[in-house]
Formats: structure tokens, sequence, C-alpha cells
């Protein structure tokens, strides 16, 4: 029998102590007093989820457009939550970590998956390294690449880690494939109530095939005539949500993503896809970048190189991993990107920039 979202697991505990649904409403009041702001977040997201509304305000990353709030229903947060239980295998007194801020959606359903599962959730200060200052262990906790990146001196701490927010670079892969940590990626959005896919990054078996995207219990995937992918999941009782992801459906459950189809580049009829060749490159280059197009009378558009800070000599021998079609052909310099209250590049508000110093 699913839980009601009005309902708190017996065995939930954050920051040690056990709460009833009316105890949340006390921790509430006294976090939204604390000094800290990710004390005052959480505190804010508990007295929403403790009020008489069966749905809550979530404001969306922005990183595709401008940010919006959306309405999500309690209790479409409360089987998400148990789908992620189900897929990891979580179980009530299992301890977890919460070192994201709880402004956003991921940071909102670690708390709901703690007091929907019964798991013993810790609080942390959402900076770039979470781990420095833990002592214990954790069986699963959540991340931003940044966090990961800056985390591995300590991540034995964790067994079971899902990250997400933004891509993750084939170089910080690449460390990944070295730690004892059991590493997933996500793949969702604020609409579908955080991640809906994982793939699993390392402890992989000798034998398998290159990681790709497994979706959540009850959620069914399928492609529109554009090849962007179709989430069906029964929990969120909205009709279909159909992305601007370009995914590559393996079957019914897996899937990789290539792209968004608002980035595709269309040179001289071959179709590529920015966020491949930027994972491709991130080992190459040490500042932030992104690879866009600009119009070509020849090619149609041709793909260029973007590069936020100071103006430097790129060797050419970075791109030897490319295709010749796929290599920049030009490379422009940005003293700031744009950026998303989250961190993550806003694509659009950049090259809008480009175009105006350019």
């Amino acid at each position: 029998m699913i839980p009601n979202y009005k309902a708190v697991h017996n065995k939930f505990k954050f920051n040690g102590y056990h709460y009833t649904i009316k105890d949340l409403k006390d921790v509430a009041y006294n976090l939204i007093k604390d000094d800290e702001l990710y004390e005052r977040e959480i505190g804010e997201f508990l007295l929403q989820w403790t009020d008489s509304n069966h749905t809550l305000s979530v404001e969306t990353s922005g990183s595709t457009g401008k940010p919006k709030l959306i309405k999500l229903n309690k209790q479409a947060m409360v089987e998400s939550a148990i789908a992620t239980g189900d897929y990891f295998n979580l179980k009530p007194e299992d301890s977890a970590l919460l070192c994201l801020p709880a402004t956003y959606i991921a940071g909102k359903m670690m708390l709901v998956r703690a007091i929907v599962l019964g798991l013993e959730l810790d609080s942390v200060m959402p900076n770039s390294r979470p781990l420095q200052f833990v002592d214990k262990a954790y069986k699963f906790a959540a991340m931003v690449p940044l966090q990961l990146r800056e985390s591995f001196d300590e991540l034995s701490k964790i067994n079971t880690l899902i990250v997400g927010g933004a891509a993750i670079s084939q170089d910080l892969i690449l460390e990944i494939l070295k730690s004892d940590t059991a590493i997933y990626a996500t793949y969702g959005m604020t609409e579908t109530i955080t991640h809906i896919a994982v793939k699993k990054l390392n402890k992989r078996k000798a034998n398998s095939s290159k990681p790709v995207f497994e979706v959540l219990p009850n959620v069914e995937i399928s492609l529109d005539d554009r090849n962007c992918l179709i989430i069906n999941a029964p929990y969120l009782n909205t009709t279909l949500i159909v992305t601007n992801d370009v995914v590559k459906l393996y079957s019914k459950t897996t899937f990789d993503l290539l792209g968004r189809i608002d980035n595709v580049i269309n040179s001289g009829g071959i179709k590529i896809h920015p966020e491949q060749l930027e994972a491709t490159l991130a080992s190459q280059i040490n500042s932030d970048f992104i690879i866009a197009s600009r119009k070509n009378k020849t090619l149609g558009e041709e793909v260029i190189l973007v590069v936020e800070g100071d103006k430097y000599i790129l060797k050419k021998e970075i791109f030897n991993t490319l295709k010749k079609y796929e290599v920049p052909k030009s490379i422009f310099f940005i003293k700031h990107f744009n950026r998303t209250s989250s961190g993550k590049i806003n694509r659009v508000k950049t090259l809008d920039t480009l175009k105006k110093i350019s």
C-alpha cells in the first residue's frame, strides 16, 4: 500500500531525531529562524510539505528557458520517492546525506525520500566539498558534478551516489571509474519530479555493454517523430511528457541521451550534437566552454567554440579526436558566461552576449 503524503515513516530520522508530521512543523519553524541559509531553505520546504495543500510550488532550473514556478502533487512526489527506493533497494533505517540546497527539486526529494522510506537523513551545508567534515558513512546521497569532482578523497563515506543537475564530463567519468562508490548519472527534470532514469557509471560487469539510462519502476518511454524522448510516468497524474531531448532508444526501458534538439547543429546536412563534442573535449580544455554554431553560406551552419575567461591560445591537437566536420571553425572568448541560479550555463543568454561583442 502506498503511504499518504501526510504520513511520516516511523523509522524516519532527521539529524539524529525522529519526528512526527506535527513535530516537523515545529522543526520547520525553528529552521527558518536559523542563521544558515541552507537550514532556512530546509525549513521553508518542510513548512510547505506539512501544510494543508496537496500541491507545492517548485522553481525550474532555467537551464533551457526562463525559470518558472510549477505545481507538483505531493502524492506524486511520494510515489517518485518510492520508485527511487525500489530501484536502489533503500530500506528503513538506511542512512542518507542531504548536501544539496532544498530550494530545488533534487534537494526537496532527498527530504521526501527520507520521510516516506524511513531513512535516517543528515544534512550538511551544500558547498563544493560537502563530505569534508562528515565523520560517518552513508548508504545513499545525491550531488552535482562539481561536488563529486571535489569529493573523491572522501567518497568512501558514500555507498551509492546519484549525480545530476549538469553534464558529467569525460575526464570526471575517468575518475569515477576508479571509485569504489557506486555512482549513477541521473536523467530527469523538475516536471518529472527529479530523475526518471539512471545510468550506472562504474562498478559494472567487465563484459557489460556501454552504460545507458535505465528507467525507474513503472516509467514507460518512447520516441516522437523528432527522435525526442516521451515519458509516461503514471504517478505524475499528467499526460505524456514530450521532451526536447534527442535520445537513442535501446528498449522499452533503456536509452542514451544525445543532446537537446534546440542545440542541434546542421552543418552541410550532418547533424551534430554539441553536448557530445563538449564531453569529448572536456578533458582537453581547462576552462568552462560550450560548443555552438553560426551561419555559414555554404554549410548552413558551422561549429564554433565559445570559452569562458580571458583569451589564450588553444593547441590544434586538442581537436584530434574530432571528425573533420566537428572541428570548430572559430574560437571565441567571453569573460563571464551567463548562468542560472543553480549554476548551470545558460546557453541562450551566453550566445546572446557573444552576438553583442562579436
